[in-house]
């Protein structure tokens, strides 16, 4: 079975790996200490999201909603008003990368991403050089505005080409077609060459994978230097998932769908693109420094009706690390933020053994795993050769799945294909030793 992580993620909404990396916990255990202030600690990123379409796609479930009669002027101002309030709360002094996702970003006017830019240089750090990254619908509409974009601050642009098959763009319900997807990619790489992403969908209905692999090869043709591959997932409610359902349509079967999976890395990788992380391939060090922060458990502000972040509130005397939901109906979220300086509707403050799920989660999504630095930065009472100590994982080292030496623990390229499978019996036993010493005065992890 291919990961859960092969469906399209991004953490502004943290949406992979069945919700293992989004699980809330209770609060401090007995004997866990404060995060300790540190490097990391001065610097995040930053997620803003804007949640409207024109249209809704026929498999997409994520926080968007189509309005005819968008107030810019009062969305603009309150995406600035919690950036501010956020990044006071945060005392961070640096912002090491900006994401506009949603929704459809595209449509926003390009004034707005040079605000909330602006705001960020206003009250922190934000380097000349920092990966300033917005998600484009390649419509005329959006591909008319790049330069405009470009010249607001946006130096990355992640291309929502999804398939080069007019028929197959039409049944997923997207609002472009082929020739739109290739103009806006050839625009997008005269303005930022080498930092255009492509996002493209396998598993579609009706797909084999013959005709994936020559989709992808002709797409490689035209593309930049990095690639994103996710598997079309049906979400209950969406109107794929009724048609698919239904008998309409059919996709492909999962023994299918990990074939087209290991053929694209084998594709990709004929091509000089190197694959970093589950569904994420690029070549000339082309990879994506906001997404590396999320899953090296990076602090992150998420900004925007819906977004999700991840940091500690020093501004309100907190040491430990916060999983934070802005409100997801536009208007509401609106008024809390002008009421109240931000639209935070639910805070759940993070013990450091649910923090240390989500490193390893995180982790092994990245071809190079969790190094064994990494890993004691947030665990400096339990080392991965403890964690590893079960016989079941020995199994899975001896089967070649997993790898654990003298770099760090990291999955096989074998492994990397069955993550979903991996992660249970590691998380069980993270769990089994964290909850074992922690008792009163005894430390087993810690986070900065």
């Amino acid at each position: 079975m291919l990961p859960a992580a092969l469906r399209k993620c991004r953490a502004g909404p943290l949406r992979c790996l069945s919700g293992l990396a989004c699980r809330d916990s209770g609060g401090p255990v007995p004997g866990d200490r404060e995060e300790v202030p540190g490097l990391q600690a001065e610097e995040a990123s930053l997620y803003v999201h804007w949640p409207y379409c024109l249209r809704r796609c026929s498999y997409c479930n994520f926080n968007k909603y189509i309005s005819r009669s968008v107030n810019h002027v009062s969305m603009a101002t309150c995406l600035q008003q919690e950036t501010e309030t956020l990044l006071r709360l945060s005392q961070v002094s640096r912002i090491t990368s900006v994401f506009f996702g949603g929704g459809t970003p595209s449509l926003a006017p390009p004034s707005t991403v040079a605000a909330v830019l602006e705001t960020v240089a206003r009250h922190t750090g934000l380097q000349d050089d920092a990966e300033v990254t917005l998600e484009v619908n390649p419509t005329p509409v959006g591909v008319a505005k790049l330069a405009e974009f470009h010249q607001a601050g946006v130096n990355r642009f992640s291309i929502g080409v999804q398939s080069l098959r007019d028929e197959d763009l039409s049944i997923l319900g997207r609002d472009h077609n082929s020739q739109h997807a290739l103009r806006t990619l050839e625009e997008a790489q005269h303005l930022c060459p080498g930092r255009v992403s492509v996002d493209v969908i396998f598993g579609r209905p009706g797909q084999s994978v013959e005709s994936w692999e020559r989709e992808l090869e002709e797409l490689l043709l035209v593309c930049d230097d990095h690639v994103s591959l996710y598997q079309l997932t049906l979400e209950r409610g969406t109107h794929l998932f009724k048609q698919v359902q239904s008998g309409q349509l059919s996709v492909p079967s999962e023994d299918i769908t990990a074939h087209m999976y290991e053929s694209a890395r084998g594709i990709l990788g004929k091509r000089g693109f190197l694959q970093y992380e589950v569904s994420n391939f690029a070549r000339h060090g082309a990879v994506s420094s906001h997404n590396l922060g999320y899953w090296k458990a990076g602090q992150y502000l998420g900004v925007g009706p819906g977004a999700h972040g991840r940091f500690v509130p020093r501004g309100e005397g907190g040491v430990w690390r916060e999983a934070r939901t802005q409100t997801l109906e536009p208007d509401v979220w609106m008024r809390e933020v002008q009421r109240w300086g931000h639209g935070t509707r639910r805070r759940v403050e993070l013990s450091p053994a649910a923090l240390l799920e989500e490193v390893l989660v995180m982790g092994l999504r990245l071809t190079e795993g969790i190094s064994h630095q990494h890993w004691r930065r947030f665990s400096p009472g339990l080392d991965l050769e403890q964690l590893l100590g079960s016989a079941e994982l020995q199994e899975l080292q001896e089967r070649g799945l997993l790898i654990l030496d003298t770099r760090g623990l990291r999955c096989s390229w074998e492994g990397l294909a069955v993550l979903d499978s991996l992660l249970p019996p590691l998380l069980l036993e993270l769990q089994t030793h964290t909850h074992a010493r922690s008792e009163p005065g005894e430390l087993t992890t810690g986070s900065q």
